[in-house]
């Protein structure tokens, strides 16, 4: 969808899904027919995965380099935030009770319409228009509506360099990055990150957070106002995120959240183990839960998809990002499948396995993963040849300048 209707078309018609999946919800109550409901949730679904693919793409496409990074996190803000409005409007005084869940179902609709209404307004993906439809005064005049008539000099020129360097190249096909030598580190890069970003436990606290809560003497009638806290602390750290990426870095942001994951798993495994032994324990158990959410929120919860979106150029990122997120779901489906089981059989323990997921990541991202703030798609595909190509790559890199120089003299 985002190569054919473009980055803007996508989301125009991924609207369109939303609405008439909240529609079909929305009269499955009236009309006795539970079919609608699971269509309803297969299309939500669809809608689901296509917008966290397509929208920092389209995100990360139009913003300037140095601003890159706040405006792809801008999708993790409002999907936090939507969470946490989801766990409000589901209070039982609210649309919680069972009379109102047909409304609660619909009310996706309502950012459906907001996106439809206001979303024509703005342009199409400067990159779109010019590396993959050869459109460079659509391209000017989208570059000069995002960053003024004084100001777009100087994206165009990257843009133009990025193009010259695919040299026409077509955007290709998800299968088609398997067998490319030259992304086979950025794909393994994007596979791993997207993997440990589902497996890193995030589910596993919030299956525990009831049970912690119970413990440190909250009610069961309490509970469901408690964990807003839990959406309120993810919400607050993908704005915090939002607001370092482009100073601290991706690299620092992504690896210190999952080195922080990794010590509070250790606090969280001992605090649930000896949960009984003594009064003040569930209030660690509790501390740990919050500062697990944390530092998933301010490192994985919001890095992982941009990275997806900045480590390939025009021609691979459309099928990157596909490949992210069918890694991404198949991984959630799989550890809501597994989980069960995995925490009937260890317990507590259960954390230990993840504990040493997000050790392994972070080993992973220390080793291969470069910074990328303040880099264009050329400079941060540099940066990959080293692994992709070893020996090969100074003469890659001296054949992408030259070609660079050509361009310029041109």
């Amino acid at each position: 969808m985002a190569i054919q209707l473009g980055r803007k078309g996508a989301l125009l018609m991924n609207n369109v899904i939303a609405i008439l999946a909240a529609i079909l919800m929305g009269i499955s109550f009236s009309t006795g027919l539970f079919e609608l409901l699971i269509v309803g949730r297969f299309l939500i679904g669809i809608n689901s995965g296509v917008g966290l693919c397509v929208q920092p793409l389209y995100l990360g496409e139009i913003a300037p380099k140095h601003l890159r990074g706040g405006m792809a996190m801008g999708s993790s803000i409002f999907l936090t935030g939507g969470i946490l409005a989801g766990q409000i409007i589901g209070l039982r005084e609210i649309l919680g009770a069972e009379a109102y869940w047909p409304l609660l179902l619909s009310s996706s609709c309502v950012p459906a319409f907001a996106q439809l209404l206001f979303l024509p307004w703005f342009p199409e993906s400067p990159r779109y228009l010019l590396i993959d439809r050869g459109d460079e005064l659509s391209c000017a005049k989208a570059l000069k509506r995002f960053h003024g008539s004084s100001q777009y000099q100087r994206e165009m020129a990257d843009i133009q360099q990025e193009c010259f360097a695919l040299d026409g190249e077509k955007p290709k096909k998800p299968w088609q990055l398997f067998t490319d030598g030259t992304v086979r580190w950025q794909l393994i890069a994007v596979v791993v990150i997207t993997m440990g970003q589902q497996l890193s436990g995030i589910n596993a606290i919030y299956f525990y957070a009831t049970y912690v809560f119970e413990q440190a003497g909250i009610s069961a009638e309490e509970i469901p106002y408690v964990t807003l806290g839990t959406g309120a602390c993810e919400c607050l750290t993908a704005l915090t995120c939002g607001l370092l990426i482009d100073r601290v870095g991706r690299r620092y942001l992504i690896l210190g959240g999952y080195l922080l994951m990794t010590l509070w798993s250790i606090v969280l495994t001992f605090s649930l183990t000896y949960q009984e032994l003594y009064s003040w324990v569930p209030y660690v158990s509790m501390m740990s839960i919050f500062a697990f959410i944390l530092s998933f929120g301010l490192g994985p919860g919001g890095i992982t998809n941009t990275l997806t979106a900045e480590i390939f150029v025009q021609s691979s990122r459309p099928a990157a990002c596909m490949i992210g997120g069918t890694v991404s779901w198949v991984s959630f489906f799989t550890i809501g499948m597994l989980f069960p089981f995995i925490v009937k059989g260890l317990k507590q323990y259960c954390f230990v396995v993840f504990l040493l997921e997000c050790s392994l990541v972070a080993a992973f991202i220390f080793l291969v993963i470069p910074e990328t703030k303040n880099k264009s798609f050329l400079e941060i595909k540099k940066e990959f040849h080293k692994l992709n190509f070893g020996r090969k790559s100074k003469e890659k890199e001296t054949e992408l300048n030259e070609r660079s120089q050509l361009r310029g003299e041109h």
